[in-house]
């Protein structure tokens, strides 16, 4: 008979209240939850209490996401075996434990499962990845300010398997501020100037505050960096590069960056789409139709957070519509925008773009 592991949930979390009730419904399979409160103004303590949580109150000062993490980690009695790192914007599908004993071993130290960051208009998740934040109870501790990393200490070699049949959904309130990000991405690169991942995290940042001289620097900072290997990654620092010379009307710059981002990664469709989008600020409208069909060469969408929503929504379809009734080939536009209307059969604009197609077609 194989060994019965206590399973714990783990969280941190400040004036949430308003999730906690959908939260609790999804983890409260765990054999027990713990949850650290940051300093909730609300009635997120009081909700989890009623509920059962083990919950507790602790200000952290100066705010790091790695140090809070630590602590409520710390909160967990050590005769668990397997720790369930999540977040109250979070609901992991019913049935999850039952599937976790299913496939965890005794030399197994972490799980990657399914996550859907993001949802499209339709409700089909938009950007979906594997995520690493089961593991076991003693070889792991939380590291960096922000976007802070599950960093394995143990003595033996690291044990990860992956499964498909956990899967956990991000349903975040898109009001919440995320004006500390950029400071701490700022103090995690100055600890740490070598590491790969946190600066492209910065240029990312700097990019979606419009500092986009900023943002390429440190952009390419990332990209000179020897441990920058995985292509993927460096691929997406060179389309921001490129985005952010497209903001600065530097059109030539985003071509040529666009280009060595193809070339980094020609297995992704999100350079492609990124360089119709740019000639479609060019009304450039055969190159256009040119990058949108090299994009549709690409049918194998890989589980990474690099990939773009726009690369696997209705964009494709849009574009090539566009650039096609442009050129005057409606037959071509009216099948395209019908192709777009499938994946996005509420979006207005695209439902008048077809209207006008139609009337075109009708002259």
């Amino acid at each position: 008979m194989s060994k019965k592991y206590k399973i714990c949930v783990y969280a941190i979390c400040k004036n949430e209240e308003e999730f906690v009730d959908r939260w609790f419904e999804s983890v409260k399979e765990a054999d027990a939850i713990y949850v650290l409160d940051t300093g909730s103004t609300d009635h997120t303590f009081e909700r989890l209490q009623a509920k059962g949580v083990n919950v507790y109150k602790e200000q952290i000062i100066p705010w790091r996401f790695d140090v809070a993490r630590n602590k409520s980690l710390s909160l967990i009695p050590e005769d668990f075996d397997i720790c369930v790192c999540t977040d109250l914007d979070e609901v992991i599908e019913k049935g999850w434990k039952e599937k976790l004993l299913s496939v965890w071993q005794s030399d197994t130290t972490r799980l990657a499962y399914n996550y859907n960051w993001s949802f499209d208009q339709e409700g089909n998740p938009a950007v979906n990845f594997y995520i690493e934040k089961i593991h076991n109870r003693k070889d792991y501790q939380w590291t960096h300010p922000v976007h802070e990393t599950l960093t394995y200490i143990g003595d033996k070699k690291e044990q990860k398997i992956t499964t498909d049949a956990i899967t956990v959904n991000h349903y975040p309130n898109l009001k919440k501020s995320r004006s500390s990000y950029l400071p701490l991405l700022e103090l995690s690169v100055k600890e740490d100037p070598n590491d790969d991942r946190n600066m492209h995290y910065l240029g990312r940042e700097y990019m979606y505050y419009k500092k986009w001289n900023k943002a390429i620097d440190t952009l390419i900072k990332h990209l000179s960096l020897p441990s920058a290997t995985w292509r993927d990654e460096r691929c997406a620092s060179m389309r921001f590069i490129a985005r952010c010379y497209k903001e600065l009307k530097r059109y030539d710059e985003a071509h040529m960056w666009l280009e060595k981002a193809i070339n980094e990664a020609p297995y992704l469709r999100d350079p492609y789409l990124e360089m119709a989008l740019l000639e479609y600020e060019n009304k450039n409208w055969e190159q256009i139709e040119k990058y949108c069909q090299e994009a549709l060469k690409i049918t194998s969408h890989t589980k990474s957070y690099i990939n773009e929503p726009f690369s696997w929504d209705h964009t494709v379809y849009d574009l090539l519509s566009l650039s096609c009734y442009y050129q005057n080939k409606l037959t071509e536009a009216l099948q395209y925008i019908d192709q777009a209307m499938a994946i996005s059969p509420h979006n207005e604009r695209l439902q008048n773009n077809r209207q006008l197609i139609l009337a075109s077609l009708n002259k």
